[in-house]
């Protein structure tokens, strides 16, 4: 009585291990799962930043004032009926 009770789990053993450890199993599923999740969030990140680009460069492509504002803020460039003040910080001294 033991060898076909031997055999029948050593069979189950046998069918159970491509579900569990091989490559289409159960821990490859779950890995891949968090890969993917993780994948969907670097690409929510990355819209996110390309959408902010997009509107910056719309923004450049029709008016002036944002490329003055990144003129003054990136150069340092004034207007010519406008004085340039700067003040330093304590903490430089």
């Amino acid at each position: 009585m033991r060898w076909p009770l031997f055999i029948l789990f050593a069979l189950l053993v046998v069918l159970q291990y491509p579900l569990w450890l091989g490559k289409g199993g159960w821990f490859r599923a779950w890995e891949v799962e968090r890969q993917l999740q993780a994948q969907k969030e670097e690409n929510r990140r990355l819209e996110q930043r390309n959408a902010g680009l997009e509107a910056e460069v719309r923004d450049l492509k029709s008016g002036y004032e944002a490329i003055e504002e990144r003129a003054r803020i990136e150069l340092g460039l004034v207007r010519a009926d406008e004085v340039f003040v700067q003040i330093p910080d304590k903490r430089t001294r």
